[in-house]
This record gives structure tokens, sequence and C-alpha cells, in this order.
């Protein structure tokens, strides 16, 4: 079991994800296993049946052919067991409308939230019956080699903006394979930026039709 007392880990852009095996609502996992090489987004909730985690949950799962889309697999993690997950998953699709069919991770001792680094300061002295810290709201997208490229924290009292998870995934795929970078705001169909290393004529030769607004 993690303790607070230990040193907290390191998670920066472009580390390997953490592997860990796993009980979910969908069996047992071995992270990178269950990856298998797709674009992949992990987020934690601090507790089933919490109202602001049931919006969350009820939202990505009616988003789920957008993911899909993308080819981004979803994996939840809230540090309760399976059986009150099971009784939750009924609960969200019965308030949010959904139909939840992606795996929410069983992390009751905290030990994935931990290795995630899915607490805050002032979570570490607001603790259960157990003694365990209570965990934030953490996004991580993870491509397909397994990289970290974007990671958000929100705390227990603020939920997240689906849309705002999509809009990154998109201007990352799109750097990846294009080559770009996306300036503020950006979502698919607005002008992107070519990288300032790559001079004008070359950026002509590769993209076509290039506004130059700076040399």
């Amino acid at each position: 079991m993690a303790t607070m007392t230990d040193e907290q880990p390191r998670l920066r852009l472009g580390s390997i994800a953490p592997n860990f095996k796993a009980k979910t609502t969908r069996g047992e996992i071995d992270f990178h296993s269950w990856l298998d090489n797709k674009w992949a987004i992990l987020f934690s909730h601090p507790a089933d049946f919490t109202p602001v985690c049931t919006t969350e949950l009820g939202a990505f799962a009616k988003m789920r052919g957008e993911f899909e889309k993308r080819g981004v697999k979803m994996i939840g993690l809230s540090a309760n067991d399976l059986d009150s997950h099971d009784k939750w998953i009924s609960d969200i699709n019965e308030t949010q409308g959904s139909d939840l069919q992606f795996p929410i991770i069983a992390d009751g001792d905290r030990k994935i939230a931990f290795t995630y680094d899915m607490v805050d300061a002032q979570d570490v002295t607001n603790k259960d019956e157990k003694g365990i810290a209570f965990t934030i709201r953490s996004v991580f997208v993870i491509d397909p080699a397994k990289k970290i490229r974007l990671t958000m924290m929100y705390p227990a009292s603020t939920g997240r903006n689906t849309s705002e998870v999509l809009r990154v995934i998109d201007s990352l795929q799109t750097g990846d394979s294009k080559g770009v970078t996306t300036p503020i705001d950006w979502i698919p169909g607005d002008d992107v930026i070519v990288p300032p290393s790559v001079s004008t004529p070359d950026a002509k030769k590769k993209f076509g039709d290039v506004r130059e607004v700076k040399p």
C-alpha cells in the first residue's frame, strides 16, 4: 500500500506511463497490454456515487463514438471496489441516460492513484477511515508508444470538459501526422502553424498553400 510519506513520482510529459496490473469492471488487466499500441485516456475520480463524477462518466460514455473514430481507448479509475463500481455504473446509466462500456479500475488502496500522483497537497491530510488520501480528477492522454503526452489536473469540486479532452487529442494526432503545431483555441478545420524551423520555401513544398505571417 502506498503511503503519503513516500517520495512522490515525477511523471513528465514524454515519459512512459507506468505499468500496473489491476481489477476492472471488464476483468483483470495489465495496463500496457491493454493499451495495445493505441491512443488512450486514463482518468481518475475521487469516489463512486459522487454527483460530479457521475456526470463526468456519463458524458464520457456518451462520447464513445467520437473517441472510437480517433482510435482512442478510455479507462476510468475510482478508489472503490468492483462491487461498488458495478452498482455505480447502473446509477450512472440511469441518471445520465448513458450506456457505459469502458472499464473502470478498482483502486481501493489508491496504489495506482499514488503512482500517477493523483493526489494534491490538501488531500494528503484529507484521509478516509483507512487513513488513505482521497484522489483528485486527473486526465492522462497516452500515445501508441505508451508515452504520456498530456495531463490535466482538476480539484474534486470541478468537473472536466469532455470537448477539451477531445480537442487536445485532435491537436496531438494532427501534429504527429502532419508535423505542425496548433494555435490557441484550435479545432479541426482551423489554420495550423508550420514550425519556425521550417523555411517558407520548404513549407510550400510540403504543404502547398501556405500563408506567411512572418518569415
